[in-house]
């Protein structure tokens, strides 16, 4: 029998789920419902009056975590615990931005004190390419850092380094390296100079496939210009922890950066994978992106769950996805800065929560993590929005914004925020359809919470990003799941690497539609 399905708490859910009504009525049954349901903490407002969720729901939401047994498990969390019981490890991503070491002595003196160390070193490698110390192997200052890795590796710098590009003043300009596509690392490198270019090679193992194909391609890159080894020095540094590999590819042992096999991928931006951000945005924005998701980790840790925004919008889901029926979730951001926030909360969420088997090595009769998707809301106004307004698939949404005090065009800033107001209205009020068109009907009753953040500022970005990473933490314990593994994606490497690049003789265990595939393309490419 479920752990699960068989609780009260859940099988209550279940009822109050088919007896819901229309969300608008629920406005007309509590006019302070816009306050009522809605909190805030870190700069950011968590509004999500737009559900079908009422005193009774998030009650009994709230009881769901409790029965789960959450409050022992963020304690766990807190102390270092393996709570990543599949691979044995902590998951500690609070202590890399716990500067203060307000939770040391939970997880330990010697933690904080290796974190501390991998900062300085941070600070000073990224401060030494912004002021100019850093020279390249003719003496010439880093005018561009690219940084080449995949996955957390990648999306989580990458994003923040977009999102903040405001903040970029006077550092170099970052550049991100990911797909193994030989077209992908040689078109950002056109009109660089290698003189003036930086190479980040971040890889925990210094073996990743991809991240090490691109690897060799701008080694060879700088070799071609330079004939010679020794500048390999002088224009690469590594994140990883496999120091023997990385001096061996021509990395000074003084430019490598290390982490832990705590720091999972996709929650590592806030350790020294963050070097690009550091890079480009300098090391005292980054601190303040480490403050910002601290300030999120002691709400999370110290507020009462009623008003705590990462449980609140975990539980939100919970209730789309379990007992509405809603399987997908679109985030939806409204600042063009945000654009990159769905693809990276996609893999955090995606790669965390896509999960069947619980922690009990049984098989779940429950959903677990939806599929997230999403884009920024101008464009998707004018793409995917009719389906979510007329289509027949009810997808809740999490619309992102942030409020901009200082603009260069406050008018068109507004009309922004107007078309933010008018889709989530649309989505849970709808309108009827005009006499004779029923065409133009708008169903309505769609959920929508909206997120905001009073500024866009390398605080609040962090706070934003912690708010989602303990979200996603909270829905993995009510699912009884290990959000913190993803052996999903080992299958696929394997597969890849035993099939090889000879395509001639393809592994014979394979399936009779891929050995055909790879017949075909092996005809293709050798006629």
């Amino acid at each position: 029998m479920s752990t699960r399905t068989n609780l009260p708490s859940w099988q209550k859910l279940e009822a109050l789920a088919n007896e819901r009504g229309a969300i608008s009525a629920q406005f007309r049954e509590d006019p302070h419902r816009a306050d009522n349901f809605c909190s805030a903490a870190c700069g950011i407002r968590l509004d999500y009056s737009k559900t079908a969720i009422n005193a009774a729901v998030r009650e009994q939401l709230l009881t769901l975590a409790e029965d789960c047994k959450l409050a022992s498990m963020m304690q766990a969390m807190r102390h270092g615990d393996k709570i990543n019981s599949s691979e044995q490890r902590a998951v500690l991503h609070i202590a890399l931005r716990d500067r203060q070491g307000n939770f040391a002595a939970d997880y330990g003196s010697g933690i904080y004190s290796q974190v501390q160390e991998q900062l300085a070193n941070l600070a000073r490698i990224s401060e030494a390419v912004r002021n100019g110390q850093w020279r390249g192997h003719t003496g010439k200052s880093i005018r561009q850092v690219v940084n080449i890795g995949i996955g957390g590796s990648d999306l989580g710098p990458r994003m923040v380094c977009d999102a903040l590009r405001d903040y970029n003043r006077g550092g170099p300009k970052a550049y991100f390296a990911s797909n193994v596509d030989e077209t992908h690392l040689p078109t950002i490198l056109q009109g660089l100079n290698p003189e003036e270019t930086l190479f980040s090679i971040s890889s925990k193992t210094f073996t990743t496939q991809e991240t090490m194909c691109n690897a060799r391609l701008a080694r060879a890159w700088l070799m071609a210009h330079y004939q010679d080894d020794s500048a390999i020095a002088a224009h690469c540094i590594a994140v990883t922890s496999n120091v023997e590999a990385a001096t061996e590819f021509g990395i000074d042992a003084a430019n490598l950066l290390s982490f832990w096999e705590w720091v999972g991928g996709r929650f590592s931006l806030w350790s020294t994978i963050g070097f690009p951000i550091a890079a480009a945005l300098g090391y005292e924005r980054f601190c303040e992106l480490l403050d910002g998701a601290h300030d999120m980790d002691q709400h999370f840790f110290s507020a009462e769950w009623a008003e705590n925004l990462p449980i609140l919008l975990a539980l939100a889901g919970i209730w789309h996805n379990n007992f509405c029926g809603y399987h997908t979730l679109g985030v939806i951001p409204y600042n063009d800065a945000l654009s990159l926030l769905p693809m990276y909360l996609q893999q955090l969420d995606m790669e965390s929560n896509g999960k069947s088997i619980d922690r009990d090595g049984l098989a779940v009769d429950y959903a677990t993590g939806p599929v997230l998707w999403g884009q920024n809301g101008s464009n998707g106004q004018h793409a995917f929005f009719q389906s979510l307004h007329q289509g027949t698939q009810v997808v809740p949404l999490e619309i992102v914004f942030a409020l901009h005090r200082e603009t260069n065009n406050p008018q068109q800033h507004r009309i922004l925020l107007a078309n933010l107001f008018a889709q989530s209205n649309a989505f849970m009020a709808g309108q009827p359809a005009a006499e004779g068109e029923p065409y133009t009907e708008y169903p309505g009753d769609k959920p929508n919470i909206v997120v905001a953040l009073d500024e866009l500022t390398p605080r609040r970005l962090g706070a934003l990003v912690a708010l989602y990473e303990h979200k996603i933490f909270v829905q993995g314990v009510v699912w009884n799941i290990n959000s913190f593994d993803q052996w999903g994606v080992q299958l696929g490497k394997r597969l890849a690497n035993e099939i090889g690049t000879d395509f001639s003789n393809p592994p014979a265990n394979l399936d009779p539609g891929t050995l055909a595939l790879i017949a075909w393309v092996d005809h293709q490419l050798t006629k």
